[in-house]
């Protein structure tokens, strides 16, 4: 009962704490996506950058990178991008293995209880025999308060974990959306700049 009680305190801790870590606002700040959304050429670039500065967040780090880094080629710089991505999606999944071994192990836990506590409870009545009714229906009430407790803690964990797989999922892809649009923009912006005005070379 108290790996029980440790795993349920432990299982609503992460439930919170990724609660709290997985709103939008946190990942993608409503600042940033208007600041990406106004800009439009390569003079609103520092202001993107103090933007996303002053509001750190998956979102903003994965811009940044990519603008800074704008000097490479835009296959260079996408492939870079990805590998940030999945780091940064990485630890929008901390703490979700938690939950999903709380998923795992509470009901088990459970079951342990109730089945150690109706050996204990048959061992003690075989010593003593049946002449205590209420003592028989106690024992096998705090047995099967085990396996209670343990559904109690492992399905709030269940939903916690599939919800927060779920919102990580669509964010991760919301923000691939949005870096490659970004991207776009970017190149487009150089490669219209190097249309405006080109090399020496080629001009002669």
């Amino acid at each position: 009962m108290g790996v029980l009680y440790a795993a349920s305190v432990i299982g609503l801790t992460f439930i919170i704490e990724r609660g709290l870590a997985l709103r939008a606002s946190k990942v993608m700040p409503p600042e940033v996506r208007a600041a990406l959304e106004t800009c439009r050429t390569a003079n609103d670039l520092p202001m993107l950058r103090r933007i996303c500065q002053q509001h750190p967040s998956p979102l903003a780090r994965l811009l940044l990178r990519a603008e800074e880094h704008r000097h490479y080629t835009r296959a260079e710089n996408t492939s870079g991008l990805e590998t940030a991505a999945r780091y940064e999606v990485s630890r929008l999944e901390r703490g979700l293995v938690v939950l999903e071994i709380t998923v795992g192990i509470a009901p088990l836990l459970g079951l342990v209880g109730t089945i150690y506590g109706l050996i204990t409870l048959f061992a003690e009545l075989g010593a003593t025999g049946l002449g205590d009714n209420s003592r028989l229906a106690n024992g096998i009430a705090l047995a099967l308060n085990a396996t209670l407790l343990g559904l109690i803690t492992a399905i709030p964990s269940l939903v916690a974990w599939s919800y927060y797989n779920k919102k990580v999922d669509s964010m991760a892809i919301e923000m691939a959306s949005l870096c490659d649009d970004f991207l776009l923009q970017l190149y487009h912006q150089d490669d219209a700049n190097e249309l405006a005005d080109p090399p020496a070379s080629r001009r002669s």
